[in-house]
């Protein structure tokens, strides 16, 4: 299915192919950009109930759709999946073409540039939270890196089931934009007594869910922080991926340590529905032009955002 896209958000990753893409398999030249959401262009044959210019946003990773896999649901898991902007061509441009089952009905109450966001934020929080975490309603969560898009997500996502939280960041600022969208309590890193702070945010039990993207930064942190039984779901390293490992914390108390990467098909429609219901609005930083994504670019690298960057294709 070709679809023209109308937005994309900028991620992480579009950060690290600008800058080498090393360890990532593409070749030059690669257009860059995960996520993405539009109308739809063209129709192949049997490709579903799609009529050109229904409103759409893309599920960013491209699955074989016939290993065990993915005849099991699990198609996030598949060895030969490819990400847009990654492993193909990706969003930052005037049309993509998807499988149709990467394509979705975008929520009605959403811009493009919000509905794009959803397709790795909100799909990667949602997994951390709900399939892997298995996050219930009476339980606390810790959040690291409030600020950034999948953080907010797991903010907003958790705050959706009930659940307490916790947001972490080194920025007060964002800690007040965070506790008005509905942190419970917030810590400021930096201090050197985040886990002493949590503890006694929680009656000295610890968070039942630690949900992080930091890496070795904070990682102590989470460790202590957790409750006995606690669970600790991680998609990110971007201050290094080789912590300590706390073992002795880690079979005493009977912690879990769990990885997640984005999101099923699956999930995804699970998500929009979700989005619906609630009528959740992403949160959007800025937005630029595509011939500003040089800019735009350097906003998400410089780290002072609150919520998505993103990209007005038409």
């Amino acid at each position: 299915m070709r679809v023209r896209l109308q937005a994309a958000t900028l991620n992480q990753v579009d950060l690290y192919m600008r800058n080498s893409g090393a360890g990532i398999t593409h070749s030059l030249p690669q257009i860059m950009g995960l996520d993405g959401a539009g109308v739809v262009d063209a129709v192949a044959p049997g490709a579903g109930p799609w009529a050109e210019g229904d409103a759409v946003v893309l599920h960013p990773a491209v699955s074989c759709g016939q290993c065990a896999h993915c005849l099991a649901g699990e198609d996030v898991l598949c060895a030969q999946i490819r990400y847009l902007g990654e492993h193909r061509d990706g969003t930052l441009a005037d049309y993509v073409s998807v499988p149709a089952r990467n394509v979705f009905a975008r929520p009605s109450h959403l811009n493009p540039v919000q509905s794009a966001a959803l397709g790795v934020n909100h799909l990667t929080a949602w997994r951390m939270l709900f399939t892997k975490a298995q996050l219930k309603p009476w339980e606390t969560v810790l959040i690291f890196g409030v600020g950034g898009g999948v953080s907010l997500a797991g903010l907003q996502l958790a705050k959706s089931v009930g659940a307490r939280v916790i947001a972490c960041s080194r920025s007060a600022i964002k800690l007040e934009q965070a506790r008005a969208m509905g942190a419970d309590a917030t810590v400021l890193l930096g201090s050197g007594q985040e886990a002493k702070e949590v503890l006694a945010l929680t009656q000295g039990q610890g968070v039942e869910v630690v949900f992080e993207n930091v890496g070795a930064a904070v990682w102590p942190i989470a460790m202590k922080a957790l409750a006995r039984g606690g669970r600790l779901v991680t998609c990110g390293a971007t201050t290094g991926d080789q912590p300590g490992a706390d073992l002795r914390r880690l079979f005493i108390r009977q912690l879990q340590v769990m990885g997640s990467t984005l999101g099923t098909l699956g999930e995804f429609r699970t998500l929009l529905d979700w989005v619906q219901r609630h009528q959740l609005v992403p949160v959007v930083d800025s937005s630029y032009a595509l011939d500003e994504v040089h800019a735009a670019l350097d906003k998400l690298s410089s780290g002072t955002q609150f919520g998505k960057v993103g990209i007005v294709l038409g």
